[in-house]
């Protein structure tokens, strides 16, 4: 089943089980969905982001509500902050496994020596390849700060 399919049969069953915060988070997930299928179909594609393109979308949407939920418990807004935890929870049901940082070091290195990769100007090489294969599944800020370690 592709991504597409399975937000939509999980806010469906979440709507059917009255489970507000699930629901009302796969409503935002849908809505940045048809928001960028809208943006690609003005290029040309009619079919939509690809399941990458969406596992990507996911990521940065997780990304923006950890910052928001740090800044909410700085602030002293602990609720705010636990709905935000919450829909990190609901977003990552749809997420692959995340690598570790074991796990990118390691892959790191492959892809150096595949790329033959030798300063820090080979690292865009690199990155476009972990953005292609290897989508949702990498923190990109951890894998960047990696490649700088290895490459400079």
């Amino acid at each position: 089943m592709d991504k597409r399919s399975e937000i939509t049969a999980a806010l469906k069953d979440a709507l059917k089980n009255q489970d507000k915060i699930k629901s009302a988070t796969l409503r935002l997930v849908t809505a940045a969905l048809k928001d960028r299928d809208i943006a690609v179909r003005e290029k040309g594609n009619a079919e939509g982001i690809s399941d990458d393109e969406i596992l990507m979308m996911m990521q940065t949407m997780i990304k923006q509500r950890q910052e928001s939920a740090k800044t909410y418990s700085d602030a002293g807004r602990c609720d705010l902050a636990e709905r935000e935890e919450k829909e990190i929870e609901v977003i990552r049901q749809f997420m692959p496994k995340q690598l570790s940082e074991q796990e990118i070091a390691d892959l790191m290195d492959q892809l150096i020596e595949k790329t033959e990769a030798q300063s820090m100007k080979d690292m865009g090489k690199i990155m476009a390849i972990l953005k292609n294969d290897y989508a949702g599944q990498i923190d990109m800020g951890k894998a960047g700060a990696i490649a700088k370690k290895k490459l400079g």
